[in-house]
Order: structure tokens, then sequence, then C-alpha cells
């Protein structure tokens, strides 16, 4: 079953000013939304450095060059930090809430980063009829989590719904130890991948 826990909410974002040496994009959904901004065609030229391989799948292939880190923030930095010399400015297209400040994380190297943020996620006010169904009756064994923001949404849905006690008995599986973390918060277990890929976490599971 898929829970839709956010809505994606397109911004008018405006290019920043001045001349970048690489584009960084750490999520599926500011891959997807660069390919229809209109200045998209200026950033071709350009290298592209993508958290994980489905945000580069995302990104299109009109890039110079595809660099793709393992899966996170830091990973992400890490790669930054590698390829880059410092004096380099690189745009990171991201949402409004970001995991990592790339910008903080690359400062001491001399890297300075400019944010375009295109998008916003507003949480769900309400789990769907179907999932609060399932929820109530027992026919869910797992759930599996991507995102810190999402994890907190469904605690707080769940608690709306008079369902705490249902999501806390299952099994939840988590991308990483931040998402984890909100859900032990709320007095519920819950498990981490090694890696932040979908093919770790569901090896979590046995598949």
């Amino acid at each position: 079953m898929i829970e839709p826990l956010l809505t994606v909410e397109p911004l008018a974002a405006a290019l920043p000013a001045g001349r970048f040496d690489a584009v960084t994009l750490t999520s599926v959904n500011g891959a997807r939304l660069l390919q229809r901004h209109p200045a998209r065609g200026e950033l071709d030229r350009l290298p592209l450095f993508a958290v994980g391989w489905r945000t580069a799948a995302a990104a299109g292939d009109a890039f110079s060059a595809v660099e793709i880190a393992a899966g996170n923030g830091v990973a992400l930095a890490a790669l930054l930090r590698e390829r880059l010399p410092a004096g380099a400015r690189v745009l990171h297209v991201a949402g409004e809430d970001r995991a990592v400040d790339l910008g903080e994380a690359l400062r001491a190297d001399g890297i300075a980063v400019d944010v375009m943020v295109i998008y916003r996620t507003a949480a769900a006010r309400v789990l769907t009829p179907a999932t609060h169904a399932a929820l109530a009756q027992g026919q869910i064994d797992a759930v599996l989590h991507f995102s810190p923001k999402t994890a907190a949404t469904l605690v707080a849905l769940g608690r709306q719904a008079g369902l705490v006690a249902q999501l806390g008995a299952m099994r939840h599986v988590c991308l990483s130890a931040n998402i984890a973390a909100k859900l032990v918060q709320a007095g519920w277990s819950a498990g981490f991948c090694a890696e932040p890929t979908e093919e770790s976490l569901l090896s979590l599971l046995g598949m």
C-alpha cells in the first residue's frame, strides 16, 4: 500500500545571478521540477552532483557530466569536496526542508553554495480511508519510511486517528537513522538501513 503523506508544491524561483561551477540535487522532486524550470537551459553546460542514482535519473541527461553520491547529504558533501576546488560556486536546487546544509558543510573548504528553493511539501491532514481501515483491522505488518517529515506526519496522523497502538506494534523500517529517530521519539521501535538505498531498505524485510 502507498500512503501519500506529502504533497509537493512547486515554487517560482529565479536563478541566482552569477556564474556557477556545478549543480547539485538532493531529491527526486527537485530534479523533476528543475527539468521544467525556465532557467534549465542555462545549466546544461555544468556538471551535476546528485545525492543518489534515482535523483540523477530524474534530472535527465542534458548536464555535461553526472557524479552520484552514496545516497545522503554527508556523502554528497564529501563528493563535492573531493571533486571541486576551493573557490568553486555550486547551485543547490532543493526544497524548503533540507536534511543537510551543504553551504555549512563546505564553507571550510572554500566552496560556496547558493540554494534555489523550487518546491515545498505540505503534510497530509488525514490518512486515506483505505490505509485507516487496513491499520484498524491489523492488515499491515510493516511500514517503510523514506523521510523524516513523512515519519513525523504518520505519527501525528496516527494519533489523530486513534491508531497509535496499532502503529506502535508494527515493524518500522527506515532509510536512515534520522528518520528512525522521529519514530523512536513517539515510543515506537524502528530499524534503519546501513546504506540509504531502497535495496538496503527492502533487504531488512528479507526481500
